[in-house]
């Protein structure tokens, strides 16, 4: 879970390292307005700092996120200040509400543990949609696209910020093992380093297509996109007609 260290610079970061923010989410909710044309509402399920969610805000009536961490969800709330958010796990959803079209990006439901787990998040995604709702879910890297002993690094100057990533993943089974180390200089407050730690799940893709089976969901895979770990776009399954 991010701590107060990363929510500050976890935006600002990954924005200057190339990733576009309003145009995932452009291109989310045209896949799934593709399958529910009248999507008014959504729930943004790990909405980090709401990176995403307020940009979700300008395709839909009603937004609203959950998120664990108690830091992103203080950015979110200054990101997103319409926007209703719930503090709380995606493994126990319960908000006693439903939505037209129930998003989880940038890789987050592969903190889930194991495919239990997955099937069982799925299947709460699944009683809070409407009908005719949509789940989109953007997973971490299959098992079978994951790399092992990969490194990564950046350095990006926002203002007078300087923000160095540099990151180190090892493989081990079914887990990818990341460890991130941030050091952060400006005027005024000098350098500091922190570490982020995260264990996340590495899902073959016909894991998480059974998931999605099994929680009552129809799903399209869609390749291409999210930085090449493509989404799940997922419908309930209709009842099979009685002959």
């Amino acid at each position: 879970m991010y701590g107060p260290g990363m929510a500050e610079i976890y935006e600002l970061l990954h924005e200057s390292r190339g990733k576009d923010y309003r145009a995932e989410a452009a291109t989310v909710a045209g896949l799934a307005r593709s399958r529910n044309p009248q999507a008014a509402s959504l729930l943004d399920v790990a909405c980090g700092t709401g990176a995403h969610l307020r940009h979700f805000a300008g395709h839909f009536d009603k937004v609203e996120g959950l998120e664990l961490s108690d830091a992103m969800l203080s950015m979110a709330r200054t990101a997103v200040p319409a926007a209703v958010l719930h503090s709380g796990d995606m493994r126990d959803l319960a908000l006693g509400r439903s939505y037209d079209v129930i998003t989880c990006m940038f890789g987050s439901i592969a903190y889930l543990k194991d495919t239990d787990e997955l099937t069982s998040a799925l299947r709460s995604f699944a009683e809070h949609l409407t009908a005719g709702g949509v789940v989109a879910v953007d997973p971490w890297w299959f098992l079978e696209t994951s790399l092992e002993h990969h490194v990564s690094g950046d350095t990006v100057t926002v203002g007078r910020r300087t923000m160095t990533r540099v990151s180190y993943t090892e493989r081990e089974g079914h887990t990818s093992h990341m460890s991130v180390h941030y050091v952060v200089a400006e005027p005024g407050s000098g350098v500091r380093h922190f570490v982020e730690r995260h264990a996340l799940t590495l899902f073959t893709r016909a894991q998480y297509e059974e998931a999605f089976a099994r929680a009552g969901l129809r799903v399209t895979y869609v390749g291409g996109i999210q930085s090449g770990r493509g989404l799940f776009l997922a419908d309930r399954a209709q009842p099979a007609a009685r002959s």
